[in-house]
């Protein structure tokens, strides 16, 4: 009779052991290295949430679903505007081995870059590749474990529109934060351009929101227009810029149409949610084996809109040309 207990009891606990383990592990998903396996894992580092950032996100999701279906699985973070959670988020990203990373926004990208050297990292809504990465002479390949797409709008065109829309203009002010290397990048072209055609450009950099109103208030004492480039920190805080020059009666020309919306009276935008969705082609196109990210080259957005906020504009007692598009949304 022990005996029998004794067998008994023995396989009782085997029978518990596998019972366990099929419950440690039917809660934990099961992830794909390099495509091997049940599905693929994302991770998604967005450096804050404002509407462009937003757009490319869900453009890149969509499209990367439509390719994969469920195969793929998000694991999307925010950094709240902090590069220093960038970094912690790109660690997480590759501490928990995830297939690709999706870095919107340069400082998301600068840190996945930094964080890995092996796992695919996807930049979108970046301005220049060269300036976020420090490369010299960039010639639209970056190499390594990195590509993407980027948000770089023709700087001239932008320049052109404001001396175009405000001929009787002759200071033009650039508002940008110092903390984005791609903001100075954009301002530092188009006052080249302002300058060429005979303007006054005059920069306003501030660190952070803290001193935007600040300095935006300094502008507006200063300059008869004001251009803002595709820049994060002002696309956050457009309710600022507007309560001062609206009532300033200073127009706002923008780089992207979702600053427009918030600040702006014209803009020559792209649009991220496409912007997004070419990355997410991208991708599919890695985790399935079909193409090699060392040698993508970055993908620029191809269609370019003139935009107009009809809010700001009647307020300001403007009417714009008629290849305008109305902002609606």
């Amino acid at each position: 009779m022990k005996k029998v207990l004794s067998i008994t009891a023995v396989l009782l606990v085997a029978v518990l052991a596998m019972s366990l383990s099929a419950c440690s592990t039917a809660n934990e998903p099961v992830r794909s290295t390099e495509g091997s396996g049940t599905f693929y894992r994302v991770g998604i580092s967005q450096l804050i949430q404002h509407g462009a950032l937003d757009a490319a996100t869900q453009g890149f999701k969509d499209a990367l679903t439509e390719e994969l279906g469920d195969k793929v699985i998000f694991d999307f973070q925010n950094a709240q505007g902090d590069p220093n959670t960038c970094a912690s988020i790109a660690n997480g990203f590759v501490a928990s081995k995830v297939d690709l990373i999706m870095a919107n926004a340069t400082p998301a990208l600068q840190a996945a870059a930094t964080a890995t050297a092996e796992i695919p990292v996807l930049g979108t809504s970046i301005t220049e590749y060269g300036v976020a990465l420090g490369i010299e002479n960039f010639t639209g390949t970056v190499g390594g474990n990195v590509s993407g797409t980027s948000d770089l709008a023709p700087l001239d065109e932008q320049a052109r529109m404001i001396t175009e829309l405000f001929p009787q203009a002759e200071t033009v002010g650039l508002l940008y934060c110092s903390a984005e290397p791609n903001s100075l990048y954009q301002v530092t072209t188009v006052a080249s351009h302002l300058t060429e055609a005979g303007l006054e450009a005059r920069m306003y950099p501030f660190t952070d929101s803290n001193d935007l109103a600040g300095i935006a208030a300094l502008a507006a004492s200063e300059v008869q227009v004001l251009y803002v480039p595709t820049d994060n920190t002002v696309a956050s805080n457009t309710g600022i810029i507007d309560n001062i020059f609206r009532p300033a009666g200073i127009p706002v020309v923008t780089g992207e149409k979702d600053t427009c919306a918030g600040c702006g009276v014209a803009t020559l935008s792209i649009d991220y949610y496409d912007l997004g969705y070419t990355t997410g082609k991208m991708a599919a196109r890695i985790l399935r084996g079909e193409a090699e990210i060392s040698s993508m080259p970055v993908e620029y957005a191809p269609n370019f809109t003139r935009m107009y906020n009809p809010e700001i504009c009647e307020a300001l007692s403007l009417t714009m040309p008629q290849d305008y598009t109305p902002i609606t949304d």
